[in-house]
Parts: structure tokens; C-alpha cells; sequence
């Protein structure tokens, strides 16, 4: 996907005829505040009319109707523009779907070719290099290097495998190496791929919590200026003044927060182009919103601040125990092991020279959350050959993990391993112990790295006040030298899924809002739970439908872009409603004189900015009315610049600059504007 801003002139003239599409009266109705005005012009229209036809002069009234009109016609054409980008968006997205063809497996194992779109949820394919993947779905057999480029952007390929939390493939991509076997997750019309293309196009837009609350403000805001523009003609009347009709409806228009009204829903779905610029594709507008408010951000160690290629490194054999030893059964235990860090211990040890091979009886014990330790477990006792020595299991672990299972073997825990697992973990390495049915026999050193930047990064979102918390199934040693490495302000060490579960509701029971990243099936309870949960594109089926955002690179650390596009978002909201509400104080000074100067000259002692004529006062206050809303679109659709400071702080810099600065604008081009006028006519 391509990270270009850029507005193609295709989308602007598309936009040009969508801001008159958008002035039907279904379409108008959707924004209060702009359906006030586009009310306002019709009114202003039949007003002119009614003076052509009885032969009044009419110039003024045509003026301001025609103003007006290109009021509600910017206000449309900047959802326009945005609504445009984000097709232009999908049309590559759309680019890479195409009439496709599967080879299905049946129930007795044929296999026959079919079209992709009449394949059903559950159905078997069969994918050969090559060959590009027919449907959404998750891998049951094989290894294999995908091509996700038509979706990504990244050229370089990815590694995908059955069995694991990197299982899952996306239609449309191309399979480059490895044949495979893929499970349909999702049918035609509701793939991945279809799904990003309606969430692109805004067909599935729906308003955020903060943008409808926004704008019932803004009605009641107008609601308010309604009913007081409206008393003013029995006031009038009563004090013996009349006053103009087409003058109250300038006057309305310009009391009301048009500027923001017109820019709120590009605001919203610049916010979501944004992100999918990034590679992230959200759910919906609230996640992205959600993200902004983020207080608390949880972040799995592995992949996230870590590059999460653990390799073994070293064998410490404990007292007594010869390398040998400990460097076969850790062998025996990592044979069958299929996690990187299990064939990074079968690595080292062929480096080292074991020769050591899989017993025909073995048993494979993989890892879970729950035991934490994987290895062998053999029928017989005595083994022979290569492996001449007595052994029923080979374990390797967590230190606390092996300890307790080691005692409810019988087995003693020496006192030297502490010292050895302790001094692993202060360098940052992970240890991983290892047992036989005879003893503990001694560590294994995993190491990895912190990727380069994050410290910066979290410290970045520190000063924007988000507290960063890593969680690491390593034991509290290691858990805390890497988390003062890296910088995170807290860490939970030894965690399980379900401790990540736990501790979202400890969280959000607190008021925090928290968001996490996950990608395998046993996360997506807490991804469903969290606030903001980033499931990885590469992940499970489980993770992506649990998430509200998922991420096409499958960059665990892509999680602190989301919480920085999250909150340009509301800042410049924000920013942009500051100075909405910040120049329509500036536009009584020139309407209000305007209005009643005529009949009430004392009233004149408002005219701050010296106007002489009281009716090119009114056009000059239309016009900048009309004209601050293109002029503010691309702003709105670039978004404010994040800078990480306080929220103390960056609430005033924004009352300076667009608190003030919208103040002081309207005086300065309102005066330039009607000079301008008077010297043309």
C-alpha cells in the first residue's frame, strides 16, 4: 500500500461532482449545522426571486445566495475530496482482485479445479509455487513464502507455516515457494481484502462517539443562534426598526459554527485514510478515535521491543555435568521442537558437533502457557547407540516451570542454578533449563536484541502521557534488564495469556483505556477485551476477527504508530474546532454593525474594523464565511503535527495559535476583503 498523500486531479474533479450530489436534500440533512445554511440559501434564493420579479433591485440578495451556495458546496466538497482519496485508495486494493481459481480437495481427497468465488468456509485448497492464493484462510499443511506486496507494498516476502501464530494468508497474494494446504476462512464478498475496500470507500463509515457528541454540540449551538436570530424581528417590530430578512440570514450564517461543521466528517475519514496509509486497517472510525485517548499500552516483549529471533547461544552446564551432556539432551528435547528457538538449540549443537538423533519411541510434549516447557518423553529407560545413557525425558523450560517440575519428579534443584539462570537474565538472555530423568543439568542462554529507536519511541509516547508496560513470559531478572533497556515504564514478567486478560480488566476497571498487539489464538480474549487491540495480518484467523485494527506488515511495534495517528486525530479536531468557534467571534464585529447600523447608528460604535458600507460588510463576511473551509481541507486532511508534549501544554499551544490566531484572522481578511470589493466597484 502506498504511504503517497497525494490528491490525484481524477479525485478532485470526482469530488467537484460530489459536492453537488451531496446538495440533495437526503444527503443535506445528515450535518445540522450545514443543513441550516443550505435551508438558509433556498430561502436566500426565493428572496431573490421575489425581488427580480416585482422589479427591486436584487443584486445584493443574488450575491449573498450564490455565497452561500458555495458555502454548503466547499462544506460538501471537503467530505468529498476525502471520500475520493479513500477510493483512490481502493482502487489498488481493488487492482489485485481478481477472478481467481482454486484447486479443491474434497472430502476423499480429489482434487479439482473451481472457481475461487464458489468456494464456501471450511473448504480445503491446495496451493502450488506460483500460483496466487484463491481465498482468506489459515494454512493446516505446509511451509510457505508468500508475496503480500499487492497489499503491503513490501517486496520482500514472508514467511508463513501451519500449526503456528503465522498461519494465516490473504486472497490475492502470491505463493512463492513451498506447496500448501489452506483452510477457507472467509467466503467470497467477505474476505479481508473485500472488507478493506468498503471500510476504504466509506461505505461502512460510521460517526465515532467523539464526532457525534461534537456535533450535537454544534447543533445545539445552532439551535441556540436559531432562536435568537429568530426573536429578532418581533424585537424589531416592537422598537418600530425593520429589519432586513436576507440580512438575518447572513447574520445566522455567520454566527453559526459553520467552519467546523464542513470539515468534521473529512476530519474522520482523512483519520482513517491515515491509517491505512500506515498499513493498519481499521474496523472502524472509533478505533482509530480510541486510540487517540489511549492511556495504557501493553506490549508483548517478542517482536514488539525485541526483534523476536531468540537464538540459543550458549549451553551452561550446571556443576558436575558435563557439556556433552547437557548439549544432548537439550537436543532431544528441541528435535521436534518447530519454534525458532527450538531449532536454534538444534543449530548450535550440530556447530558443536553432537550427533545426536531422534529415538524411535519419542513422544513430543510441545509448549504451552500452562506448563511452560517442551521436550521428549521416551517409552524405555535405557537408550542405546548414540544415545548410551539413561533417559525417559528431556525437558527443556522456564526455570520456575522446570524447578517445579523437577521436584515432583523427586528430583533435587541445585543450588548452583539459580547463580547461572540469574546471571543470564541480568545480560538481557533469556535461560532455559534443562532435565533428564536423572537430574537438572544446566541452562541454555537465549539471546536477543531490542530493536534500535524504541527507547526514543517510548519516551515520545510518555511525554504525550501514555504509560508503556511490557509483558514477558521471562522471568522477573530478565523481564526487568530488558524493560531498562528498552525504557517502558512498567513490566509484568512470567505472564500468560490469561494474565494479559487479567490485567486489561485491572486496567480498564481503573478508567484507563489500553490497548495491546496480538496475533495468535490465545490472544485474542485480550485483543477482544482491550480497547485498541492490533491483531497482525500474518496471525490467526481468531486474532484478526478479535482486534479492531489489523496490520498488513505484521509489525508488532506498528502498535505505537496507531496510538500517534490516533491522536493527530483528535488533535486536530480539536485544533480545527478552536479556531472555527475562535473566528466567528470575530465575524460579529462585522455582521452585527451591518445589520442594525441603519436603523440603529449608535450600534455603529462596533464597527472595530471601520467597514463603510454595511451591505459589502455582509459580503465580505460571507465570503471569508465560504472561503476559510477549502482553504482549511488540506489541513484537515494532513492533520496537525503531533509533537510530544504535555497535554497541559499542547492545549495551550493550540489556544495560541489556533485559539488566537482564528481570532485575529477574520479582522485582517474581512478588511482586505471588502477594500478589495470597494475598489473593484
Amino acid at each position: 500500500m502506498s504511504n503517497s498523500m497525494q490528491i490525484s486531479a481524477g479525485a478532485v474533479r470526482t469530488a467537484s461532482l460530489d459536492a453537488w450530489r451531496k446538495l440533495a436534500p437526503m444527503q443535506a440533512i445528515k450535518s445540522p449545522v450545514m443543513f441550516v445554511v443550505w435551508v438558509g440559501t433556498l430561502w436566500s434564493f426565493a428572496m431573490t426571486a421575489q425581488r427580480w420579479s416585482s422589479g427591486e433591485p436584487y443584486g445584493f440578495a443574488l450575491c449573498c445566495s450564490l455565497i452561500l451556495l458555495f458555502t454548503v458546496w466547499f462544506a460538501n466538497f471537503a467530505e468529498a475530496i476525502a471520500e475520493a482519496r479513500g477510493r483512490d485508495q481502493a482502487a489498488s486494493l481493488k487492482a489485485t482482485r481478481r477472478d481467481l481459481t482454486a484447486t479443491l480437495r474434497n472430502k476423499a481427497g480429489q482434487l479439482t479445479q473451481v472457481n475461487a468465488s464458489t468456494l464456501k468456509q471450511g473448504d480445503v485448497v491446495v496451493v502450488e509455487p506460483g500460483q496466487l492464493i484463491p481465498a482468506d484462510g489459515e494454512i493446516i499443511s505446509g511451509v510457505a513464502s508468500i508475496n503480500e506486496s499487492a497489499l503491503t507494498g513490501e517486496s520482500a516476502p514472508v514467511l508463513r507455516e501451519a500449526g503456528t501464530d503465522h498461519s494465516g494468508v490473504i486472497a490475492g497474494t502470491k505463493l512463492l515457494s513451498g506447496r500448501i494446504e489452506v483452510q477457507v476462512t472467509a467466503e467470497s464478498g467477505h474476505s479481508f481484502l473485500d472488507k478493506m475496500i468498503r471500510l476504504v470507500e466509506g461505505t461502512q463509515r460510521q460517526k465515532t462517539p467523539n464526532e457525534l457528541a461534537l456535533t450535537v454540540l454544534l447543533a445545539a449551538l445552532t439551535l441556540v443562534f436559531l432562536l435568537a436570530v429568530a426573536t429578532l424581528p418581533s424585537m424589531a417590530e416592537f422598537v418600530g426598526i425593520k429589519l432586513d430578512p436576507l440580512l438575518l440570514i447572513a447574520l445566522l450564517v455567520c454566527l453559526i459554527p459553520t467552519t467546523i461543521a464542513g470539515l468534521l466528517p473529512a476530519i474522520g475519514i482523512a483519520g482513517m485514510n491515515r491509517a491505512l496509509a500506515a498499513n493498519l486497517i481499521a474496523k472502524s472510525g472509533k478505533a482509530v478515535e480510541v486510540a487517540g485517548d489511549i492511556d495504557n499500552l501493553l506490549l508483548d516483549k517478542t517482536g514488539t521491543i525485541t526483534f523476536g529471533d531468540r537464538q540459543a547461544t550458549a549451553f551452561l552446564p550446571l556443576p558436575g555435568v558435563t557439556q556433552t551432556e547437557l548439549v544432548r539432551v537439550a537436543v532431544l528435547s528441541s528435535l521436534q521442537d518447530p519454534t525458532p528457538e527450538g531449532k536454534s538449540v538444534v543449530k548450535l549443537a550440530r556447530e558443536l558437533g553432537d550427533i545426536t538423533e531422534l529415538p524411535a519411541d519419542a513422544e513430543f510434549v510441545p509448549f504451552s502457557a500452562e506448563t511452560r516447557l517442551s521436550g521428549l518423553r521416551m517409552s524405555v529407560a535405557e537408550l542405546t547407540g548414540k544415545n548410551s545413557f539413561a533417559c525417559s525425558f528431556a525437558y527443556k523450560g522456564a526455570s520456575d516451570a522446570i524447578c517445579r517440575f523437577a521436584i515432583s519428579q523427586g528430583l533435587a534443584v541445585p543450588q548452583a542454578l539459580e547463580g547461572i539462570v540469574s546471571k543470564v537474565a541480568q545480560q538481557g538472555a533469556t535461560p532455559l533449563v534443562v532435565v533428564s530423568q536423572q537430574r537438572i543439568l544446566g541452562v541454555i542462554q537465549l539471546s536477543d536484541v531490542i530493536k534500535p529507536g524504541v527507547a526514543e519511541r517510548f519516551a515520545k509516547l510518555r511525554a504525550l502521557g501514555v504509560r508503556t508496560v511490557m509483558v514477558t513470559g521471562d522471568n522477573p531478572i530478565t523481564a526487568g534488564a530488558i524493560a531498562a533497556v528498552a525504557g517502558v515504564d512498567d513490566f509484568v514478567a512470567e505472564a500468560r495469556p490469561e494474565d494479559k486478560l487479567a490485567l486489561i480488566r485491572a486496567e480498564q476497571a481503573k478508567g484507563h483505556l489500553v490497548a495491546m498487539v496480538g496475533d495468535g489464538t490465545n490472544d485474542a480474549p485480550a485483543l477482544a477485551q482491550a480497547d485498541v487491540g492490533l491483531a497482525m495480518n500474518s496471525g490467526t484467523q481468531a486474532a484478526k476477527d478479535a482486534g479492531n485494527m489489523v496490520d498488513l506488515d505484521s509489525d508488532p511495534t506498528k502498535l505505537l504508530a496507531v496510538v500517534e495517528v490516533g491522536k493527530q486525530l483528535l488533535i486536530t479536531r480539536g485544533a480545527l474546532t478552536t479556531f472555527s468557534l475562535a473566528n466567528d467571534v470575530a465575524k460579529y464585529f462585522v455582521i452585527i454593525p451591518a445589520v442594525f447600523a441603519a436603523s440603529m447608528p449608535g450600534i455603529g460604535l462596533l464597527n472595530l474594523m471601520q467597514l463603510p458600507d454595511p451591505q459589502m460588510a455582509v459580503i465580505s463576511a460571507l465570503i471569508f464565511n465560504a472561503v476559510i473551509i477549502p482553504l482549511l481541507i488540506p489541513l484537515a486532511l494532513k492533520g496537525v503535527k503531533i509533537r510530544a508534549i504535555s497535554a497541559e501544554k499542547l492545549l495551550r499551544n493550540n489556544l495560541l495559535i489556533y485559539g488566537l490566531g482564528g481570532l485575529l484572522l477574520p479582522f485582517v481578511a474581512i478588511k482586505l476583503i471588502d477594500l478589495g470589493l470597494n475598489w473593484m466597484l
